[in-house]
């Protein structure tokens, strides 16, 4: 890595790249490189670092992202019209890395204070979820949620921590049978008994595709004391429906408020990773550091769950080698297979292209994204993979199928079990929900005092300089900790999630 005072970063001795810590004008001298930049550069993008041929390799942590498109003397700015994407074929070695994760005993293990369910399930929050069954039932869900504001329950329910409206643009006008409906009735049954969910309130028109009792029925689910169904064509409409549903939740409240937290094991965590608004340093900091957080927490018996397939192309191969067994492998190697079948001859991420935002923010295309994407793993044995919402199974790492579109892939990894969220940014997204604490992780600290307001910890210390891998590691495990304990989030205390909640449809393969 390059002095703490040079405008550039080198990420790996082998890398013919370095990247631009700052905005870097044409003429400047990298003293470190010994080379001129013959162009001005935006911070976070590239530069060559020596005189790159037509067709070589472009090396960044130690790993191609494509080829030159033509030859490019050292200095020159090295991003779309420089580096051609090119996945090469890859043969396969399962579990050639695998070894078994070292667990801390039980007796040793960190705590944090969590809430106790009677079936022995362990939260994160306390929440009364209201579910529509469609967009048809999208208002009168609204209607009831709003009912019960933060300052109505702070001044008489201070131990409920919100009533959660799920809202989504599905359920009626899909085939009955298929994809779509089977991610929603998934995603439903998941989030609806999850423990972060003291109880649940599903809200139906009556006449959508997706049924309510082919709902209960095909999930198992049974209307009790903290499960209720509404039909508002049985109630007599909107306005009574909001009524009996404002009841209902009434009924509820005083038993939620009995809820107190007590110690409990970090391996009750099961943390779900996102990246969203990435930039090239999300690759060189914020993820990585990610990472070591999430082998902390597996060696403490915890869980982590990684989403986003199509940001792993070029990177499979490395969780092939890390998985427990050849099944697991298999489907590491399926679930790509699946995607890049579904993206051909699509214009969407898995052939290759990033987005906009990405693009700006100096990462040239899906070979260089998976880089960062796959470092929030960390290094610990692959587990398991399984489908969206698929409840978890394995502690450790995982990994869910689930498209490259944030809200859909976190609302399925609270529906998977997932009881907390870390979130890295390098552009800024603001994603957050009520239900699952979002760590909202800054992958540079321009951002994180620019957008203050969103942004809970900033990783751009590692780019500047004046911390490790492994110390911001550690401080991300620590805050992860303190908000399952109860510590609020930016995104919650700005009330971000009442309209966050999306569910995936095949038509949209990102």
């Amino acid at each position: 890595m390059a002095s703490n005072n040079s405008p550039v970063i080198r990420l790996d001795a082998k890398d013919n790249i370095v990247v631009a810590r700052r905005e870097v004008p044409a003429g400047t001298w990298l003293e470190d490189e010994k080379i001129t930049v013959l162009t001005d550069i935006p911070v976070g993008h590239k530069i060559a670092s020596r005189d790159i041929a037509e067709g070589e390799h472009i090396w960044k942590c130690a790993t191609s992202i494509g080829r030159a498109a033509k030859a490019c003397p050292a200095g020159s700015h090295m991003h779309n019209d420089e580096i051609i994407f090119d996945p090469e074929a890859k043969n396969y070695e399962y579990c050639a890395d695998y070894h078994p994760l070292d667990i801390v005993p039980e007796k040793e293990r960190r705590t944090f204070m969590g809430i106790v369910r009677e079936d022995g399930r362990v939260a994160t929050r306390n929440c009364i979820c209201v579910m529509v069954c469609s967009n048809c039932a999208a208002t009168v869900a609204r209607k009831i949620a709003d009912h019960f504001s933060v300052e109505y329950l702070r001044e008489h329910y201070p131990h409920v921590d919100a009533v959660v409206p799920m809202i989504h643009a599905s359920g009626c006008g899909l085939e009955r049978t298929g994809m779509d409906i089977d991610n929603l009735r998934q995603l439903t049954a998941g989030t609806i008994t999850h423990p972060n969910m003291f109880g649940s309130l599903v809200i139906a028109l009556g006449c959508e595709n997706n049924n309510i009792d082919t709902l209960f029925e095909l999930k198992g689910l049974k209307p009790g004391p903290r499960l209720h169904r509404l039909v508002i064509q049985e109630e007599g409409g909107s306005r009574k429906t909001v009524e009996r549903g404002i009841a209902l939740i009434e009924a509820m409240l005083p038993e939620a408020e009995k809820v107190r937290r007590q110690p409990v094991p970090v391996s009750e965590l099961k943390v779900g990773m996102e990246c969203g608004g990435s930039d090239t340093f999300s690759s060189a900091g914020a993820n990585p550091a990610l990472g070591k957080a999430m082998d902390e927490l597996c060696r403490q018996g915890g869980t982590c769950v990684l989403t986003e397939p199509t940001e792993l192309l070029g990177c499979e191969g490395a969780l092939v080698r890390r998985a427990c067994n050849p099944e697991v492998a298999q489907k590491v190697i399926d679930m790509m297979q699946w995607w890049l079948r579904e993206g051909e001859g699509r214009d969407c991420q898995i052939a290759g292209k990033v987005t906009p935002g990405n693009n700006a923010g100096g990462i040239t295309n899906t070979l260089e994204k998976a880089l960062g994407s796959a470092k929030k793993a960390g290094s610990t044995p692959l587990n398991d993979v399984i489908w969206y919402a698929e409840p978890l199974e394995q502690p450790g790492f995982n990994i869910m199928n689930s498209p490259s579109f944030d809200p859909m892939s976190a609302a399925a990894l609270f529906a998977s079990g997932c009881n907390l969220l870390a979130f890295t940014t390098g552009r800024g997204s603001c994603y957050g929900t009520l239900q699952m604490p979002t760590l909202k992780i800054s992958s540079n600290t321009k951002l994180f005092e620019f957008q203050a307001d969103d942004m809970d910890l900033n990783a751009g210390t590692i780019v500047d300089g004046e911390e490790t891998l492994e110390e911001v590691g550690a401080r991300i495990l620590d805050e992860l900790i303190e908000i399952a304990g109860g510590k609020r989030t930016k995104s919650e205390l700005f009330g971000m999630g009442n309209d966050e909640f999306m569910v995936w449809g095949r038509g949209l393969t990102s």
